[in-house]
């Protein structure tokens, strides 16, 4: 069989793009097994109506042949009438149970389909803190788009298709060793050609495809991460590197894709080839075999029938087998979350106080490069601290650590002396809330919104949630109140309001302790100072650690702790740093001029 090798790429170039890993072979069979008993009454359904539906195809050649072989015993009456009348209600039954099939089929896959989709989006937001905050843009975007979309059509037709089409041809090689014993072995002289050819595509294909779809994710990164950053590509003048890169990532898939196929196109000859191989050995083996005396006329012409009634099904089984490379691929990429260890908490853990503290702490978001290290710090209950330092420093990882975002690879970062990284998630958010510029408005009504925070909170709660922020003016005025659509293709909220909702999320949630990542920073300074005015009312009596990008934040605080090089190294009130003529008068003289 001739071969081409695979498309060489630059060692640099990546042939993945991931950061979420890809599932195993081991693991995505033991998730196919699990949908498979999900499902099982349904698939029992499915072969059962695609039995009938098959028994009655097979009718026509019975009746065919029984009449060929009459007319060679020399029958003078043939006596049609019965033969019609069964044919026509072999129709009416196939008929029927192949609509039932279509359905059915089309039932268990958008079922499965939607288990998917649940079981992706669960264990996705089960991950530990901070897992898909690391994970690429562009590979997350190609998971839950064009990997959802390949898989679409394989669950609601390749797994059907290919349920069905295995056991059409069972069912025909049955009929056919019952109706004709020695044709049935002359149908196996077409397998090694078959068996020859599928093996040599499927031992490339898999690979191919995985690369295929990594090369695509590729794409969707270096795309989604030049708009994500238009303004600074056009800044620095990067536009050329960047379409530079973005034309070798193209270059790279396009080569994958060429490649897969012409991996089809071999295959696909070598299938109508062995389609020709099967009817010819039939009608030349029968004909022998007539001769001989080993089988009859009427026997002969139900077998030639049965072996080209295989010719639609093997083809299916290829067609979608095939299909099934590319989905697997693609079910390989959504069931890899399940091989990263869900957030383990232990819900005996219970903090036995507000009292914050990071002892010792060491953190990196690669292995063997700490971004913070050796850190200490301690935020007694109802304190204002603010974080300052250069950009870069680890002021915005150290404020991930304190509200259990991430945890810590050495040392321990406790709530009164419970530690958050041992926490189940959902305890950590009742008493710690990370607040930064970062907000979204989810498609649905303004309660809905609102209701992300308590679920069980009536409206009465929600109104004053609003007013908390200075957010029920613009609330009421809305044409349906709580129940208005906000969000894409709803009511359109500027960035104010959608933050005012995010803080009234934050009233309702009422964790005692808040970390703040300049929440207002990308606002106008107008909407800003609206926006803090409602911030002080939802941080007073609270522990609150402002991550503090200016320095007028830091100024108000009770502790500032200037954190340089992955290190706190200073620690006390504005006038206090300022008289030692540290790193923060340093920072203050240069901001406040």
């Amino acid at each position: 069989m001739i071969g081409v090798a695979p498309p060489a790429y630059d060692p640099a170039a990546p042939t993945t793009a991931h950061t979420l890993p890809v599932g195993s072979p081991g693991t995505v069979r033991a998730y196919v097994a699990e949908l498979l008993r999900r499902h099982r009454r349904a698939f029992a359904l499915l072969i059962g109506v695609n039995t009938v539906a098959v028994l009655a195809s097979m009718a026509g050649p019975w009746l065919l042949g029984d009449l060929v072989e009459r007319l060679s015993d020399g029958a003078k009456e043939l006596r049609l009438g019965p033969t019609v009348a069964l044919f026509a209600l072999a129709l009416v039954v196939q008929a029927a149970f192949v609509q039932q099939v279509r359905l059915r089929g089309a039932m268990l896959g958008e079922r499965m389909l939607a288990d998917l989709r649940e079981d992706f989006l669960v264990r996705a937001v089960g991950l530990p803190p901070g897992v898909l905050e690391r994970a690429g843009t562009g590979d997350l975007l190609s998971r839950i788009t064009t990997d959802i979309d390949r898989l679409a059509n394989a669950m609601r037709e390749a797994v059907p298709q290919l349920t069905i089409g295995v056991m059409w041809v069972a069912l025909l090689l049955g009929g056919l060793v019952v109706t004709a014993p020695p044709l049935a072995a002359t149908v196996l002289l077409a397998a090694p050609l078959l068996i020859v050819g599928c093996r040599w595509y499927f031992r490339r294909a898999p690979s191919a495809y995985r690369s295929e779809a990594a090369g695509y994710a590729a794409v969707a990164a270096a795309l989604t991460e030049t708009v994500d950053a238009g303004r600074t590509v056009e800044a620095h003048r990067l536009s050329n590197r960047r379409i530079r890169l973005s034309d070798q990532r193209v270059k790279e898939w396009t080569a994958w894709e060429r490649y897969t196929l012409w991996l089809r196109s071999v295959l696909f000859p070598v299938v109508n080839l062995t389609h020709t191989t099967v009817l010819g050995s039939v009608v030349l083996c029968g004909g022998v075999f007539v001769i001989q005396g080993w089988i009859d006329v009427g026997q002969l012409t139900t077998g030639a029938l049965l072996a080209q009634m295989l010719v639609e099904p093997v083809g299916l089984i290829l067609r979608w087998y095939d299909e099934l490379q590319v989905a697997q691929v693609s079910l390989a990429r959504l069931v890899g979350v399940r091989e990263i260890e869900p957030a383990a908490g232990d819900e005996s853990m219970a903090p036995g106080g507000r009292h914050v503290h990071a002892d010792r702490v060491h953190f990196g978001y690669r292995e063997g490069v700490d971004v913070l290290r050796r850190v200490s710090l301690e935020v007694a209950p109802g304190t204002r601290m603010a974080l300052v330092g250069p950009s870069g420093a680890g002021k915005s990882t150290l404020g991930r650590l304190l509200a259990g975002i991430y945890a810590p690879r050495e040392g321990r970062v406790t709530l009164g002396g419970a530690e958050l990284s041992r926490m189940p998630a959902e305890r950590v958010r009742a008493h710690v809330a990370l607040v930064n510029q970062e907000h979204h408005v989810f498609v649905g009504s303004l309660r809905d919104n609102l209701l992300l925070a308590r679920t069980a909170a009536g409206d009465d709660e929600l109104w004053s949630a609003l007013a908390a922020v200075d957010a029920d003016g613009w609330a009421r005025a809305l044409g349906d109140g709580l129940d208005t659509e906000v969000g894409s293709g709803g009511t359109a909220l500027t960035p104010a309001q959608a933050q005012q909702i995010a803080l009234a999320r934050l009233v309702l949630a009422d964790p005692h302790t808040l970390v703040l990542d300049e929440a207002t920073s990308l606002l106008d300074p107008r909407a800003a100072r609206h926006l803090e005015r409602s911030l002080a009312r939802v941080l007073d009596g609270r522990t609150v650690v402002a991550i503090a990008h200016r320095l007028h934040t830091a100024h108000d605080a009770d502790v500032i702790a200037v954190v340089e090089n992955g290190r706190v190294s200073e620690l006390g009130s504005h006038d206090r740093l300022v008289e030692a003529d540290g790193a923060y008068a340093a920072l203050w003289r240069s901001w406040h001029g």
